[in-house]
């Protein structure tokens, strides 16, 4: 099978999106596909394997691949943008498509989604920039009865960039303004002191959870940070997690009915709190998590029995699946 993988982008997580992109280059070839490796820069130009630049062509494929493998993360990359384009240029793909890319980027959104449906959750407040802006004070009264500590970020912009932890009222302003360096739709989370815990999933309508994992801070690290994610010896995931059967149970219950809720396909991974008492509290959903040699996704279906190139021949099987499915209808 011939695959192109698509790496960079244009967003604050470029450099994120190049590691993973070596790893699921390797993934790839070593399951026995050739890898057709396709550059999105930070201006938004695309280059192919020679460096030229790419001319895209609706419904023309891209570089005669048999399937796309997106290796992007945040903004123009894992929202929905770049999944409408290779719609558009009709190719199959690794991952889920435009809405439920775009809402699972969206931290509001998809919070807002799963409230709806009675899934547990911290409590949150979405901050625009423009409000806060015009009417501080206003925000600063919204924000506070989620307590302290809390946690203030970039609404659509995931790997840890432009978070901050806010311990007291006085930080709350610049958390904001350096959150709103990245995005103008922030969200603020209540602090949970439970257990972090990441549970991967693949599959289409019907999906498989696997062993869930528990982040354990290094280095003395506070919280997970960027720092803590991507550089050695920052965290380390503890598989299986050291929490409870039941609640085991409970993180590969939800991660598999977050995952079909919100309409995911291919894989994504899902973020918990585990709280005292074996309470579990769904945080957000990545549909197309990291896989660095540091990052949980590869890890956890390792540890499942399911080697990273297994792994990847499945992702380009289940994109393969998925396409014709869909091509099936009449729209």
């Amino acid at each position: 099978m011939r695959v192109a993988v698509l790496r960079g982008g244009r967003s604050s997580e470029h450099a994120v999106s190049l590691a993973s992109a070596e790893s699921a280059i390797a993934g790839v070839a070593a399951a026995g596909h050739e890898v057709v490796p396709v550059l999105l820069e930070r201006d938004g130009g695309w280059r192919g394997p020679d460096g030229e630049p790419l001319a895209l062509v609706p419904g023309g494929g891209l570089l005669g691949a048999d399937v796309a493998f997106p290796v992007l993360h945040g903004p123009f990359g894992e929202d929905g943008t770049v999944q409408g384009l290779l719609e558009l240029l009709d190719v199959p793909y690794v991952g889920a498509g435009v809405l439920a890319s775009s809402l699972c980027m969206d931290k509001i959104v998809f919070k807002d989604v799963l409230a709806a449906a009675g899934v547990p959750q911290v409590d949150y407040a979405a901050v625009r920039e423009p409000r806060w802006r015009r009417a501080p004070d206003e925000v600063r009264a919204e924000v506070a009865r989620l307590g302290m500590p809390l946690f203030v970020k970039p609404a659509r912009l995931g790997s840890s960039v432009g978070i901050a932890k806010v311990r007291e009222p006085a930080e709350l302003d610049g958390a904001l303004d350096g959150a709103f360096a990245h995005d103008p739709l922030v969200i603020a989370e209540a602090f949970s002191a439970g257990t972090e815990v990441e549970c991967a999933v693949m599959g289409l309508h019907r999906a498989e959870a696997s062993v869930p994992g528990e982040v354990v801070l290094l280095k003395g690290a506070e919280w997970y940070d960027y720092e803590a994610k991507y550089s050695d010896g920052g965290v380390e995931l503890r598989v299986p997690a050291a929490i409870a059967e039941d609640a085991a149970a409970d993180v590969r219950r939800l991660a598999v009915e977050t995952f079909l809720r919100v309409g995911c396909a291919g894989l994504a991974r899902v973020d918990f709190f585990v709280e005292d008492g074996g309470r579990v509290l769904v945080n957000e959903l990545n549909t197309l998590p990291g896989m660095t040699p540091t990052s949980a996704f590869p890890k956890l279906w390792e540890a499942a029995g399911v080697p990273w190139p297994q792994a990847c021949d499945r992702l380009l099987q289940l994109a393969l699946e998925r396409h014709s499915a869909e091509r099936g209808h009449a729209y």
